[in-house]
């Protein structure tokens, strides 16, 4: 309430206050160019939302930021920087560490330290330091649009036309904001499977299969015993080679697999536990397990259902209701912009975001023509042995060019850090798709080993950038490395 109230005090008397229950008549309906409040007006304060306000402030426009965070059915809140910040890839990478951390602590006797046995993780600890380094994120968000002259309201925002939105704070005020450009930027929130019985009332959210087993490796990677139920494949819309040696790595180190399965109720147990039944699709056979947690990674829906898009003339999609746009980002209204996880056909990467409203902001008051590109995104699955890629899978490689237009180069690799532990390197792999005509373009790059993202991140450059098959093999490796894997796939080699 504190932080609400020091907002509002900020915009002295441009607004008028109202309650709820009162109708909230008399607002700025249809205000004209000249009389709205903002040239831009952000609704959603994630990481490309907030992009793309302090882009425009930088270029010297007046601008807002509405944010607001529905609290999940568990009645679970976060503050400002969007599902990225609190509760996405910042708190998982960070766990994901965690439990890097523990392999590399059973890798020490070898190394010559003496490690002290049993080794222990603490939960509470490490999530109160996840916790707190969230805490500041949140604060620095604030802080950075504070030093912007960015006015940022925590409510709730829905259309009232095309140039207006009201806000709702959290204890019923409304408060009517205009803008000449509207940017639409509230992502999505996890699904629940509501027609598995008890799936609301006992269950914890995620977002889908990626997820799902970056969270699963760093649970088993911190001693917990963690079971993945899937009903088809691993890592869907990923190569399906790459996906099966992730999960055959976490199958080895521990984490549990029930495939072809399909969960059809969750239980509370008197002592607390929860008792979760499945059915085996193959066999047509039921199961049942004991569970203290039961986390749901089907998915994330768009989140434009409060938003009334209809007042203001916006479509969606009738199948995802995610916000059509076209390559400017605009939607079915000139001046309405949608950026991130709510657009319908975009990746659902933050990064990809973030640059999509800097862009978007640099060509709404900057004079820039430039657009984003979505081709050959890089991008990286955190389980217990990283998987790194960027451009084309084998199988779209495959229904693009044909079968007999695409040659594939792949080795496994043991990284020089496990050799002295005796790690198992056995899913250490790369893989680099290419057309077979010379020079050979490299369609697709994909990595599985440790710090893939870093070395995606380095290689996503040559090939965003047209790199063929004879380039990245005149590239010189920095030895030893596991990036230098890549540009020794000179022998092996195998048509699509």
């Amino acid at each position: 309430r504190g932080p609400m109230a020091a907002a509002l005090r900020g915009v002295g008397r441009r607004f008028r206050w109202w309650n709820a229950g009162r109708g909230g008549r008399g607002g700025r309906r249809g205000a004209r160019p000249g009389q709205r409040d903002y040239d831009l007006l952000v609704i959603g304060g994630g990481s490309g939302g907030l992009a793309c306000a302090k882009e425009a402030a930088q270029l010297g426009r007046k601008v807002a930021v509405v944010d607001y965070v529905e609290p999940s059915p568990r009645g679970t809140r976060w503050g400002l920087g969007g599902t990225c910040v609190n509760v996405g890839c910042i708190p998982k990478k960070l766990m994901h560490q965690a439990a890097l951390l523990g392999g590399l602590i059973r890798d020490a006797p070898h190394y010559g330290w003496e490690v002290a046995q049993p080794v222990l993780h603490d939960w509470r600890k490490m999530a109160e330091a996840v916790q707190n380094h969230v805490k500041s994120l949140n604060w620095g968000h604030r802080v950075q649009l504070h030093d912007r002259k960015v006015k940022y309201f925590n409510v709730k925002a829905g259309f009232v036309d095309e140039h207006t939105v009201r806000g709702v704070a959290k204890g019923g005020k409304e408060i009517l904001l205009s803008a000449d450009h509207i940017v639409i930027a509230t992502g999505g929130r996890p699904r629940y499977p509501a027609h598995i019985e008890g799936a609301l009332e006992y269950g914890i959210t995620t977002g889908a299969a990626d997820v799902a087993l970056e969270c699963a490796g760093f649970l088993t990677g911190i001693g917990l015993d963690t079971t993945v139920m899937m009903r088809s494949i691993p890592l869907r819309g990923f190569d399906q080679q790459m996906s099966s040696l992730v999960t055959e790595h976490m199958a080895s180190h521990g984490t549990r697999f029930l495939r072809g399965c399909t969960p059809s109720q969750v239980r509370r147990l008197p002592d607390g536990q929860l008792q979760v039944t499945w059915e085996d699709r193959t066999t047509g056979k039921e199961g049942t397990g004991t569970f203290n947690t039961v986390l749901w990674a089907v998915g994330r829906a768009p989140d434009t259902r409060s938003l009334n898009l209809e007042k203001a003339g916006v479509d969606t999609s009738p199948n995802t209701q995610k916000i059509l746009v076209d390559s400017r980002e605009a939607t079915s209204v000139p001046h309405i912009y949608a950026i991130g996880d709510v657009v319908e056909g975009r990746p659902e990467l933050t990064p990809t975001a973030v640059m999509a409203g800097r862009l978007l902001a640099q060509r709404l008051f900057g004079g820039s023509s430039d657009l984003m590109d979505y081709d050959k995104v890089p991008t990286t699955v955190f389980t217990p042995l990283e998987y790194g890629c960027v451009g084309l899978s084998e199988e779209e490689a495959v229904s693009r060019h044909g079968q007999e237009r695409v040659e594939v180069y792949h080795a496994h690799y043991k990284p020089l850090e496990f050799t002295v532990p005796g790690r198992d390197a056995s899913q250490c792999y790369v893989k680099m798709v290419c057309l077979r005509e010379p020079p050979q373009l490299v369609l697709g790059l994909h990595f599985l080993g440790p710090n893939a993202g870093e070395v995606t991140q380095g290689f996503a450059l040559g090939i965003k950038c047209g790199a063929s098959y004879v380039q990245v093999m005149q590239t010189v490796g920095i030895h030893p490395t596991c990036s230098e894997e890549i540009v020794k796939l000179r022998i092996s080699k195998r048509s699509g």
